[in-house]
Parts: structure tokens; C-alpha cells; sequence
């Protein structure tokens, strides 16, 4: 018997995740064929071939660069068209982020959905969802209907942290917003180091969303899919002792 059918997901929330999956993985794309062009990264304000660099990306076996065709926007070694894509969905994902914490905020949705309770946040609580995971059991009827402890530190991370870092370090590379705004190259000390801590948090992204996706499917695809959808979300059946 199937178990309850309840609405989940408000629309606000289905149609930015989706705005925001596209502009990321599409940032993701374009900033690895923008990598591509100098695959270091280094710490301060300088950086070129002849410094020392803190990370240097290793060619792709049988290709000339780290990342390959495949995985870049675009396919081909084209550094201004990937800038153009890069910073036209940036600016799609600011918007983005900015409208989705305005409703989040006017809404409750931050406060009552994604924030911890008082009773999740204590570590035994954290330590028992750990272990759920680990062995693959998702929560199941009345409990499914909401994010569990480790969702919402997930999803707080992303739209708190990694989202708002990546776009504030990309502002910081760009010399007409040093002009505009010189405290950010003081903010994050330098460019170099803003370039650095600007993938780190790409890095984060794509953890993310592969941990996401993984997640997704095991807790069942069709069912998550339909409620990120049409916010109709059927809750899992518990199971009888």
C-alpha cells in the first residue's frame, strides 16, 4: 500500500532550485575550461608561472589540460566564450540567491524548514542521522515530510556559505569591482587568494551535488523528482516491528 501523499515543496522553492542547478552546473563547466587556461592557484595578491603555486592541477590522462571536453562549457579551448557563459549565469545566481533568502526570510521557510531545531543540534541527535545514512535507512512516514538534520546542514552551507563566498570571491577578481569595492581584495587577501578560495568553494558545490544526486537516488528517484517537480511528495511507509 502506498503511503501518504502531502504537499511538500512550495514553488518558490522548486522554481529556484532548478534556476539555481542550471546556473551552477553551467558555472561549473565554464570555470573548469576557465581553469584550464592556468591550472595553479596560489595564496596573496600575485600570482604567475614563475611563483610558487599551493595547488597545481594534473593534465587529464591523454589530454593536454586538467579537465577535458567533456565536463567543460565550451568544448573546445575557447577562454572568452567560457567567461561570457561564466559570468552571465553568475549574475543568474546572484539574483537567484538573493530573491530565494528575501522569500526564505518573508516566508519562515529559512527559520522553520531549514534551520535546526534545539534538539537536532545536539550530538547525539547529529551522531543517530550519521549512522541512518551509513546504513542507508531513510526516515519514513511523518518524519519524511521535512529535511533531516543533516539536509539542513547541507542545504545551510550551500545557500549561507558556498554560494555567497563564490559569488563575493568572483566580484573580487574582477579589477572593475576592486575599483568599485577595494575592501574586497582586503577581505579576502588578494586576488590570488580570493582565486583560490573561489574554487575551493566550486569544489564544495560539486561535492554537493554529487552527494546530493547519490542521496536522491537511493532514497527513491521518482518520488523526489515528482516533489521537486509538482511539490507533491509521497511519505515512505513505516515499517511494522
Amino acid at each position: 500500500m502506498d503511503g501518504k501523499l502531502v504537499y511538500r515543496t512550495n514553488l518558490p522553492v522548486r522554481i529556484w532550485h532548478w534556476f539555481n542547478a542550471l546556473s551552477v552546473f553551467v558555472m561549473l563547466m565554464s570555470g573548469m575550461m576557465i581553469l584550464n587556461a592556468h591550472p595553479r592557484l596560489y595564496w596573496g595578491k600575485y600570482g604567475a608561472n614563475p611563483d610558487k603555486a599551493w595547488l597545481e592541477l594534473p593534465k587529464f590522462p591523454g589530454y593536454d589540460d586538467p579537465f577535458p571536453p567533456l565536463v567543460t562549457i565550451p568544448s573546445s579551448y575557447d577562454l572568452a566564450a567560457a567567461r561570457q557563459w561564466h559570468f552571465f549565469f553568475a549574475w543568474v545566481l546572484a539574483i537567484g540567491i538573493v530573491l530565494f533568502l528575501v522569500y526564505a526570510l518573508l516566508s519562515r521557510h529559512l527559520t522553520r524548514d531549514l534551520w535546526l531545531k534545539r534538539e537536532e543540534r545536539s550530538f547525539g541527535h547529529l551522531w543517530h542521522d550519521i549512522k541512518e545514512h551509513a546504513r542507508l535507512r531513510f526516515p519514513t512516514g511523518e518524519a519524511a515530510r521535512g529535511y533531516n538534520p543533516l539536509q539542513k546542514i547541507a542545504y545551510l552551507g550551500v545557500v549561507l556559505v558556498l554560494i555567497p563566498l563564490v559569488i563575493l570571491t568572483g566580484l573580487t577578481m574582477s579589477p572593475a569591482m576592486n575599483a568599485a569595492f577595494p575592501f574586497l581584495l582586503d577581505l579576502f587577501g588578494g586576488r590570488q587568494s580570493a582565486r583560490s578560495i573561489h574554487f575551493l568553494c566550486a569544489a564544495g558545490l560539486a561535492l554537493f551535488i554529487a552527494v546530493h544526486l547519490l542521496m536522491v537516488l537511493l532514497a527513491g528517484p521518482i518520488n523526489e523528482l515528482r516533489s521537486m517537480l509538482t511539490g507533491w511528495y509521497r511519505l515512505p511507509e513505516e515499517k511494522r516491528p
